[in-house]
């Protein structure tokens, strides 16, 4: 698992309580074609329905759950996910963490 480089100053993001200490290694451009899947967030589904034609411009297909499937509607533990993409609410620390 990668992450993307972080483009907020590093001034603003310790400031605004930005989570810093990431162990996951930076990816590149030159990653892409290695990877097998991405997860991207920001704006819930807004941000992945904007991102879904750029993925298929590319050749990705995208693969989601349709709103009937319960498993993404559960109460009892951290999930997530949308008819749009693969997403969760991890709390503005980080410490609400998705169980699977």
């Amino acid at each position: 698992m990668k992450r993307v480089p972080q483009t907020v100053p590093e001034d603003v993001a310790r400031k605004s309580g930005y989570k810093l200490d990431q162990t996951a290694p930076i990816a590149t451009v030159e990653d892409l074609p290695n990877y097998n899947a991405m997860a991207e967030h920001g704006g819930q589904e807004t941000t992945m329905f904007s991102l879904i034609t750029n993925l298929l411009h590319f050749g990705m297909v995208v693969v989601v759950l349709p709103n009937s499937f319960q498993g993404q509607s559960r109460l009892d533990e951290v999930t997530g996910g949308a008819p749009y993409g693969a997403k969760t609410i991890a709390g503005g620390d980080g410490s609400r963490q998705p169980s699977c």
